[in-house]
């Protein structure tokens, strides 16, 4: 029982944290996220823990993604993406939301070039010279 108290008073900060990043004031969120003052207020009071929906709703009103509160929330795992992904979401100096734009654009380089990838290997073998020297030549 106790960790599921740590899960919401992690999640209650993470979400006041985001909250102050964006300038934005309980009252604000409140109407943007389409809950009560009160009950946000006791989300991030670590009283309540609150249910998936609702942190999308308060994820929309933060504009940042559903899936970052989701993973601090414990719904969902941190995703994988290797030291460059890693190195987007540990960067205190983004938001949220330039985070997973971040993210996104990156993930779309690599879809691209895998796509690419059996292609580019093809030419490669057809196009590599069979002398080294003829290879320094054309480089030359």
């Amino acid at each position: 029982m106790e960790k599921v108290a740590d899960i919401a008073s992690d999640i209650g900060e993470y979400i006041r944290q985001q909250r102050s990043n964006a300038k934005i004031s309980l009252r604000q969120l409140s109407k943007l996220a389409g809950v009560s003052n009160p009950y946000l207020s006791q989300i991030e009071r670590g009283v309540r823990k609150p249910s998936a929906e609702i942190l999308q709703q308060i994820a929309k009103g933060l504009r940042i993604s559903a899936e970052a509160l989701y993973v601090q929330a414990g719904i969902l795992d941190l995703p994988t993406g290797g030291p460059v992904g890693d190195a987007i979401r540990a960067d205190t100096e983004l938001t949220e939301r330039q985070k997973q734009v971040l993210l996104d654009v990156y993930e779309s380089f690599r879809r691209e070039n895998a796509a690419a990838r059996p292609e580019k290997s093809t030419q490669a073998a057809d196009a590599k010279p069979e002398d080294p020297a003829a290879e320094s030549k054309e480089s030359a």
